[in-house]
């Protein structure tokens, strides 16, 4: 009997009913259906029939900046993928293109984030990102991962060094415990991440990605999500 009132709450939950409405139909505490229906989305038609008044206008408006928010991705995305030919002879952009795509970050938040503990890897992808991405100086920040085992006491000023950026945009050290004991590594000076909050230059990269496709006759695996593919 639960088995069916569920699947009848969830047809109804799709259809595009709220949940007053399906309390109605289904003898069921609230609770319940909240759980039962916490996977269920309503499309964006749905949800904007079940609103009134002030909540409709505030839907709309929003619903606005969504779809202008979508279409400057899109454009963004189109031309960074056009220009992918113009920027191919440029060893240094192929290079950096390649290394972002296997350790970049390709999150929803769309912020450009590089991660790697390899000292010549960061320093390529500094250049990268200041002679190819044109990134300012002032837009990058730096966050580092070290293990507690770590012997350099001044890692931050290694980094800085490597990277070439000031200490203060540098964020505070995440420092991982153990509960190991081996010996100090001198060597070792843990993780270093770049990070540029650019959601236009993640945009770009991603259709750079996709120029990288069309270069060797690849089809992207979703037309319609490109961004959780990258």
């Amino acid at each position: 009997m639960k088995l069916e009132e569920r699947n009848r709450a969830i047809k109804l939950r799709k259809s595009g009913f709220g949940y007053p409405g399906i309390l109605k139909r289904v003898n069921v505490s609230k609770s319940t259906l909240s759980y039962w229906l916490r996977g269920v989305e309503l499309t964006p038609n749905q949800k904007g029939r079940l609103l009134k008044g002030r909540e409709r206008s505030r839907f709309a408006a929003a619903e606005a900046r969504r779809r202008k928010r979508l279409e400057k991705t899109e454009e963004i995305i189109f031309a960074g993928r056009k220009e992918f030919p113009l920027l191919l002879k440029n060893q240094l952009f192929l290079s950096g293109l390649s290394l972002y795509w296997a350790e970049g970050d390709k999150n929803k938040s769309e912020k450009v984030k590089f991660t790697n503990s390899d000292e010549m890897m960061i320093t390529l992808m500094m250049k990268w990102f200041r002679e190819v991405c044109r990134v300012p100086e002032e837009k990058f920040r730096i966050s580092l991962h070290v293990h507690d085992l770590f012997c350099n006491a001044d890692v931050r000023s290694h980094w800085a060094k490597i990277t070439n950026i000031p200490k203060k945009q540098f964020h505070k050290i995440y420092i991982k415990k153990s509960s190991l004991r081996q010996r100090k590594n001198v060597l070792y000076n843990g993780t270093c991440a770049i990070t540029v909050s650019n959601r236009d230059l993640f945009r770009k990269i991603v259709g750079w990605k996709l120029g990288l496709l069309d270069h060797f006759n690849i089809s992207p695996r979703s037309s319609t999500d490109r961004t959780k593919d990258f």
